[in-house]
Parts: C-alpha cells; sequence; structure tokens
C-alpha cells in the first residue's frame, strides 16, 4: 500500500466550478515527490486534500493506511499532529511563543512526536535547537525572541524546523524556499532532505521553481496530473 493514495479525486471551492479532478496519485513510503505548476493551479488545495485540511467532493484519499473520508475531524487533526510535518506557505506560526516554543509546539499535543524527537534521553528543547542551528538560526538570544521579531526569512526557517520535528512519517512543503535567498534555500534543503532520509520520511513538496526538481526523486506537473486542466489545455 502506498503511502500516500488518491483515487478520482475532484474538488472545487464552488458547487459547479471543479478546480481539481485526479484520477490518480500515490506517493510511496520514503519518496521524494517535487509538484510544480502555476499560481492559481490548485497546488496548495493539492496538498490540503493530502494533509486532510480539505475533504474531496468526490473520490477517495488515504494517507498512512487511514481513509481520511471515514475519520472524525479530531482523528484527521490526531493523524497530522503524530505522523505529518506541514509547511504552510503562510508559516502558521503563533505570535505570541517564542522561537523554540513554535518548534516544540507539535510535540505539546503529541505523546508520538515527543518521544520520537527526545529518543535517547534528549530534551525536547535540544532536539528543537538542533534543528533550528541547522537551519541557520543560532544566533545567541534569538531562540527566547518571539517569531514577529524575525525576519519572513527567519520565519520561513522556524516552519520547516517544526515540521521536522519527531521525524514524522510524512512531510507537507508548500513553496518552503520562497522567501530564502540562494543560500538559505541550499542550506534548507540539504537539512530537509539529510532530516526525511534519517527519519525514512516521504516528501510532497510544492514549489513553482522547478530548478529544485533534480533534488527529488520524481517530479510531477499538476497541469499534467489534473484532468480537468488537461482538457482545457487541449
Amino acid at each position: 500500500m502506498s503511502l500516500v493514495e488518491l483515487r478520482d479525486v475532484s474538488f472545487g471551492w464552488r458547487p459547479g466550478q471543479p478546480l481539481l479532478q485526479i484520477p490518480r496519485f500515490d506517493v510511496e513510503a520514503g519518496e521524494r515527490v517535487f509538484i510544480s505548476g502555476a499560481s492559481g493551479s490548485g497546488k496548495s488545495t493539492l496538498l490540503g486534500l493530502i494533509g486532510g485540511v480539505l475533504a474531496p467532493d468526490s473520490g477517495t484519499v488515504r494517507v498512512l493506511g487511514e481513509s481520511l473520508g471515514d475519520l472524525s475531524a479530531a482523528r484527521r487533526d490526531a493523524l497530522r499532529v503524530d505522523r505529518i510535518g506541514f509547511i504552510f506557505q503562510m508559516f502558521n506560526l503563533l505570535p505570541y511563543l517564542s522561537v523554540r516554543d513554535n518548534v516544540a509546539l507539535p510535540c505539546r499535543f503529541s505523546a508520538r512526536r515527543r518521544e520520537r524527537a527526545t529518543g535517547g534521553g534528549l530534551e525536547l528543547r535540544v532536539e528543537a535547537d538542533r534543528l533550528l542551528s541547522r537551519l541557520g538560526l543560532d544566533e545567541a538570544g534569538l531562540l527566547d525572541r518571539r517569531v514577529t521579531e524575525l525576519s519572513i526569512g527567519q520565519q520561513q526557517r522556524v516552519a520547516a524546523a517544526r515540521a521536522l520535528i519527531g521525524k514524522p512519517e510524512l512531510l507537507i512543503a508548500d513553496e518552503p524556499t520562497s522567501s530564502l535567498d540562494a543560500a538559505a534555500r541550499a542550506d534548507f534543503l540539504r537539512l530537509l532532505m539529510s532530516e526525511c532520509a534519517a527519519a525514512g520520511s516521504a516528501i510532497v513538496f510544492v514549489s513553482h521553481d522547478r530548478s529544485l526538481a533534480p533534488q527529488f526523486d520524481r517530479q510531477v506537473d499538476l497541469l499534467a496530473l489534473n484532468q480537468l486542466a488537461r482538457r482545457d489545455a487541449a
């Protein structure tokens, strides 16, 4: 069984106006998949469907062996926090928490994530600090600041560290390098690949920057994946 399975999935924001119609899409355990597409093509929507944030109008979405349509909202939330790391395009950091506390947040809600983050007797803050340091956020005093005091690029890296903590089985990344310069982008991708390889995590990574694609196992063009877009382009 694939880690992610979409079958005959259709979704639209308004009745009678579908945006996505995907006959089949699979991600295998440990696979690194790069999804490209133009702005407004439905890349973030696809990630929302895979992460259980959105429900399809029709079809089935299975993630980590669970049919998301059969789960209650509470069980979908538990699946995400326990087993999925999500880097949101808008970061979704909590402004009243420090940098370190934002990174550790998933482990406050999930005993599974906390256990995986602190394996070998580590303190949770040690693992949070390690991830932040690898992303270049090791300036003295920075980890105790509120995230609102950081630049946009720094906030993006905090969001990445939060997604990686606790070694989730699936990492979903929505344009995670859009605010990073070339050096920070290269460091970020090295960390992402290294951490996910160590944990055996699969990656579904969305970006309009096709220059990043060679670093992944497979590239998927959303235009080719989406049956509606193919029909409109014909």
